[in-house]
């Protein structure tokens, strides 16, 4: 947000807004979008939104402010807004404000059990306060990677048992009160334990007011997301978390890998979103403050001409986003196995077909795509992506 809102200018800023958030003359006309409740290890700077000037406890709140946020996250969010209002736009804290914790420090350390009714209200607190400046956030979820203390950048070890209790005696029944939201996820962290959101979903205080399980792709496998949902079919799932990066795998799988296990793997296991982290980086990979120098943005932003790149996950998001659209409905499709991945996706509004086609092989591979009856044979070059839309009475045509 500091990079969209500070290196570009009014123009420059409009114009890459329109393209990210719009639908007219191309734009990929992103629905979903994540923030931070205070600082993460991509922010210029440590802090939390209630940081007493004496660093005492403050239960009441009376130093809670969002001023850290009016000169580039709030006015760039509400840009997102005007040109999709429609957005949803989901919060996740890196880590409680230091005197909640038994670190008394942002970074490191574990939540207070004293203070699970005063962070609930912080967190209750940030909703409000985004509402008043024209941005609603519709999820929330407790804790970033939960299952992680960070040693260079805010963080905060949350482990299942403790968040069934803030969200079963504190948070739920406060959300519940409020009859308005938002809405409650839980997790927030990667696929390789999946019995952390089980033990919180079993929990019979706290699992009803969880409404969906929020992933990341950094562990595990994307399977665990179907896992979960067997076992609790009533409670969404949201791809919360990737990133692009300078290492490997991704520097020679690329373009294929992040689609295949993110994108087409999330939604065809019961992902109902699906987030890139960050939206914006500068040619360094920052501004950062800690943790991974060699993440990227979805686009790169060069701090000083303002000149804007696109990368592999500008690309996957688009594949997706400028055609399937909200509302739409996941539908089936066969998977071929070996280096072909797909999902398919019926737009409800107009009754269109997509259908998403990865092939990660070092060679061309052709398939066909039979849908009713009718068919057509497609030659997909090795490492790419290619997106085919029809309308569910016509014939088929590549829209890549």
């Amino acid at each position: 947000a500091w990079l969209i809102q500070n290196r570009l200018d009014d123009a420059q800023r409009q114009a890459l807004l329109q393209e990210l958030f719009g639908r007219a003359d191309g734009g990929l006309g992103l629905g979903f979008s994540r923030l931070t409740i205070g600082a993460s290890d991509f922010s210029r700077h440590h802090y939390s939104l209630d940081d007493p000037p004496d660093g005492r406890p403050d239960p009441a709140l009376h130093s809670f402010s969002i001023d850290p946020n009016r000169g580039d996250v709030i006015p760039v969010a509400r840009a997102m807004l005007a040109i999709n209002p429609h957005l949803k736009i989901m919060a996740s804290p890196w880590s409680a404000p230091a005197w909640m914790k038994d670190s008394n420090t942002l970074i490191t350390g574990r939540l207070l059990p004293e203070h699970y009714d005063a962070f609930s209200h912080y967190l209750l607190a940030y909703v409000d306060a985004y509402a008043a400046e024209g941005v609603p956030i519709f999820a929330l979820t407790v804790q970033n990677e939960p299952d992680f203390e960070p040693d260079s950048y805010p963080g905060m070890r949350l482990n299942a048992p403790a968040r069934a209790r803030l969200i079963g005696d504190h948070l739920g029944p406060m959300i519940a009160r409020r009859g308005e939201g938002p809405l409650l996820f839980d997790w927030d962290h990667n696929w390789d334990k999946p019995d952390e959101p089980l033990t919180v979903l079993r929990d019979p205080a706290a699992g009803r007011y969880v409404d969906a399980v929020a992933w990341h792709c950094y562990g595990g496998d994307v399977l665990a997301q179907t896992l979960v949902h067997d076992a609790f079919p009533d409670k969404d799932a949201y791809l919360t978390e990737c990133s692009g990066g300078d290492w490997e795998p991704l520097l020679c799988g690329g373009l294929t890998l992040q689609a295949r296990s993110t994108l087409i793997g999330a939604a065809r296991n019961w992902a109902r979103g699906v987030l890139y982290w960050n939206l914006a980086l500068d040619q360094n990979n920052g501004p950062y403050t800690g943790g991974c120098d060699t993440c990227r943005g979805v686009v790169t932003i060069d701090s000083r001409s303002g000149e804007v790149s696109r990368t592999n996950e500008y690309y996957i998001l688009a594949h997706a986003s400028r055609f399937v659209r909200p509302g739409a409905y996941r539908i089936g499709s066969n998977e071929t196995g070996g280096d072909l991945d797909n999902v398919a996706f019926l737009n409800v509004d107009d009754d269109t077909l997509v259908l998403l086609v990865s092939n990660s092989a070092n060679q061309t591979r052709r398939f066909s795509v039979e849908q009713c009856g009718r068919w057509f044979e497609y030659e997909l070059p090795a490492h790419s992506l290619a997106t085919f839309t029809w309308e569910a009475t016509a014939r088929p045509r590549d829209s890549r």
